[in-house]
C-alpha cells in the first residue's frame, strides 16, 4: 500500500534514493512531486508509509539527502495510475 511520499531538494538525490531503494528491495514509484506538500524538486518517491522509519535509517546510512517523508493518502490514487 503506497501511502507515503518522500520529497527531495534535487532530482539528483531522487535518482540516488530510487537506486538505493531498489537495491534493498523496497517497493517504490517515481511520481510528480505534489505541489501542495513541496514546491522544490518536481519528482518525488511514492512508497509504503509503514516502512518510513526503515527508509529514514537507510537514507542516513547511505547518505541520501531528502526534504521530508509524508503520510500522503492521495498517493494511493497516484500509484494506481502507473
Amino acid at each position: 500500500m503506497m501511502s507515503g511520499v518522500i520529497t527531495f531538494y534535487s532530482s539528483q538525490q531522487v535518482m540516488k534514493a530510487e537506486k538505493i531503494l531498489k537495491k534493498y528491495n523496497y517497493e517504490e514509484l517515481l511520481i510528480p512531486g505534489p505541489r501542495e506538500i513541496s514546491p522544490n524538486c518536481g519528482v518525488a518517491i511514492c512508497f509504503d508509509y509503514n516502512k518510513a522509519e526503515e527508509i529514514k535509517e537507510l537514507f542516513k546510512k547511505e547518505k541520501i539527502l531528502y526534504e521530508n517523508i509524508y503520510y500522503y493518502p492521495e498517493a494511493k490514487k497516484i500509484s494506481k495510475w502507473f
